[in-house]
């Protein structure tokens, strides 16, 4: 599971130590609500289905994939229907290739989501290895759905956009920059993520 409150609290204050714009970002906006997902192979097929779409139609074309197959969550019975049929549901070519992907990752233990590496790196790594789930998915999925504190997606656009404006840059940061400014954040930069996300949203641009 993700990051829970009190995980948050604890970072963002130590956050709030090292660099004095979080404790002022802080005092502006709070500490964020957890964001927190299920372990484990559907929270990757949702985040493949809601790919680049609003979430009302992410869970419109998940409800209608669940029917077509008999049961999205068993990625046997996603992994026989039809490129199709997962077509015919409202997935592109390339989704449906990438939920059959997932599924068979999955089935024969290519892809062990109870036992992904601990190093995070290799984790990413481990989950990228699939068709379809990107470094952002990757990094995403540990950090709410593994909880794991020291994740930093980078490449993120809200995230660079948020940590140039919590430190107060004239300019968005690059995903270089945004991952060198954060290395004195160790081990915190989970929380440092969402709170760039909540940030957003109580500060919209």
């Amino acid at each position: 599971m993700g990051l829970s409150a009190g995980q948050l609290k604890d970072s963002l204050d130590s956050l709030a130590g090292i660099e004095p714009a979080f404790a002022e970002a802080l005092e502006r906006c709070g500490y964020p609500e957890p964001r927190i997902s299920n372990p484990g192979y559907v929270t990757l097929l949702r985040a493949i289905v809601g790919q680049q779409v609003s979430i009302k139609a992410a869970a419109a074309i998940w409800d209608r994939v669940d029917a077509v197959t008999g049961g999205a969550e068993d990625p046997a019975k996603v992994a026989a229907a039809s490129l199709d049929e997962l077509r015919g549901a409202g997935l592109s070519w390339s989704k449906a290739a990438y939920a059959h992907s997932l599924a068979e990752e999955v089935m024969t233990g290519r892809l062990n989501l109870e036992a992904l590496p601990e190093d995070d790196e290799e984790a990413i790594a481990a989950l990228t290895h699939v068709k379809g789930i990107g470094r952002w998915s990757a990094e995403v999925y540990l950090l709410f759905a593994e909880g794991r504190p020291d994740i930093w997606p980078a490449g993120d656009l809200a995230v660079q956009i948020e940590t140039g404006r919590i430190l107060g840059l004239e300019a968005k940061p690059t995903e270089k920059q945004t991952r060198a400014l954060a290395e004195p954040w160790r081990p915190h930069r989970g929380a440092a993520a969402i709170f760039a996300w909540h940030h957003r949203r109580a500060n919209p641009l």
